[in-house]
């Protein structure tokens, strides 16, 4: 068995949604062969350095899963992109790129947060353009932890404002770009998270797998086995 998560948006006014993630973590994953974190485990991030209560409990409850020998994967989200090699070092977590692939019993996966694919949204991705360039990334790391606290916090609110004039299609991820990626990996299977649309959908060369936002009263959480995919 093999779990798929993402979108969990942990923060500290959330803490229902912090309690159903360290249960899956103490319950469900030490029975599973790898878990994968498709992105946004974490509403917000502003730097490894950074260790906070939430944080020190999350980077344990990891730790503790990987010392066992279950694998952890994460691909980081668009709330969470600068998750860095110290704290996946710290969990004993491995970083993987934006898209990435895997022989899911047989068949062949792409795996990814999602947020590339929505390239209908022309004002998001010119802001993910000038957020994922390095040298902006170091200059921001730089700051002091607090001034970062408050501009993540500055940045949050206008993007809640943006979408609310945003329509539901620019918001989800383009068919015709998608099947274009999965092409280019060779890929039957695509599994992904961002648009919080919890989903199968089955095309004439493909399957897409939409992963769902966490909430206080639901956990989704994609489980795959031999006999196929199912949200538990």
């Amino acid at each position: 068995m093999i779990y798929f998560i993402a979108d969990l948006h942990l923060n500290e006014s959330q803490p229902k949604i912090t309690e159903h993630f360290l249960q899956f973590m103490q319950q469900k994953a030490p029975l599973a062969e790898a878990i994968y974190i498709l992105g946004d485990l974490f509403d917000f991030w502003i730097g490894d350095d950074e260790d906070s209560a939430l944080i020190c409990q999350v980077k344990q409850a990891i730790s503790s899963l990987t010392q066992t020998g279950v694998p952890c994967y994460f691909i980081c989200g668009n709330r969470d992109f600068l998750i860095g090699k110290r704290f996946a070092t710290a969990c004993g977590m491995q970083l993987l790129p934006d898209y990435a692939t895997l022989d899911l019993y047989g068949k062949k996966t792409l795996i990814c947060h999602g947020d590339t694919l929505c390239i209908d949204d022309v004002k998001y991705q010119q802001f993910r353009r000038k957020v994922h360039q390095k040298w902006r990334q170091r200059l921001f790391l730089c700051l002091p932890l607090a001034l970062r606290l408050h501009i993540a916090r500055k940045i949050r609110q206008k993007s809640q404002q943006d979408k609310q004039g945003k329509s539901a299609q620019i918001m989800d991820v383009n068919p015709q770009f998608t099947a274009q990626i999965i092409e280019k990996f060779a890929a039957t299977q695509l599994i992904h998270g961002h648009t919080h649309r919890q989903a199968v959908h089955f095309e004439p060369k493909f399957t897409r797998i939409v992963l769902g936002d966490w909430k206080a009263d639901y956990a989704s959480i994609l489980a795959v086995d031999e006999q196929g995919a199912r949200f538990v």
